[in-house]
């Protein structure tokens, strides 16, 4: 299949999915940190993830990532003769999943704070007149809604995430662009290994899509749909 080389296409989507599902956990925690602290009065927590959210969306990701891999890599080691803790070798994977998930990170931070800001205030000043404790309030009320609201933005920012993980193959990670990229240079058929990784990321995507209709279904039981 595919000249020999489709078992080393599927290890490659394999540690690709891995990159994916290991940003979106650093993602999603950023990003709900990010809200709470642009959500907040306290101008020293708004105003640092101001400046997160502005930066990260500026800088294109392969700078970001070319930045942390080999800057990272030099800064760390300069430290390390300072210190004396000797030469540390920055780890692909490790380098690719924090700046993948500190870049979407940012992204999720505007998703939720929209979300937050879509539920009506109302239902939690009632939740609370009722006397619920403010982890019930977000458990029972603010959070259900919440991630309703949040799950159209989360989805399409999923779905860039998995296509952005390529970016990872130029600091050497093994992943399914830099597999279809050694079997296209040794076969001299980049047609038909670009094509197949291609067909691989839309087979994610697309599965990911049904995933995240299914989640908004079930999400969506009891409230009522407008018609337009």
């Amino acid at each position: 299949m595919l000249l020999g080389y489709g078992a080393s296409l599927l290890e490659g989507a394999a540690l690709t999915l891995v990159v994916a599902m290991a940003s979106l956990a650093i993602a999603l925690a950023l990003g709900l940190l990010g809200a709470i602290a642009k959500l907040s009065r306290l101008r020293l927590l708004r105003w640092p993830a101001e400046a997160y959210t502005t930066l990260i969306r500026a800088v294109p990701d392969l700078v970001m990532m070319l930045t942390v891999f080999y800057g990272g890599q030099l800064l760390v080691n300069r430290l390390g003769d300072h210190f004396g803790w000797g030469f540390i070798d920055i780890d692909p994977f490790i380098a690719g999943v924090l700046t993948i998930g500190f870049i979407f990170g940012a992204y999720f931070t505007e998703v939720f704070r929209g979300a937050v800001l879509a539920v009506p205030p109302g239902q939690r000043e009632a939740a609370l007149a009722f006397g619920m404790t403010g982890r019930q309030v977000l458990t029972r009320v603010v959070g259900p809604q919440m991630l309703r609201h949040a799950l159209p933005g989360l989805s399409n920012n999923w779905l860039v995430m998995i296509k952005s993980t390529a970016i990872v193959s130029v600091i050497g990670l093994s992943d399914l662009m830099n597999r279809a990229s050694q079997a296209a240079g040794a076969t001299r058929e980049p047609f038909l290994f670009y094509l197949a990784a291609g067909g691989i990321y839309l087979a994610f995507t697309s599965l990911s899509e049904l995933g995240f209709a299914w989640l908004q279904r079930r999400l969506g039981v009891g409230t009522r749909r407008v018609q337009m």
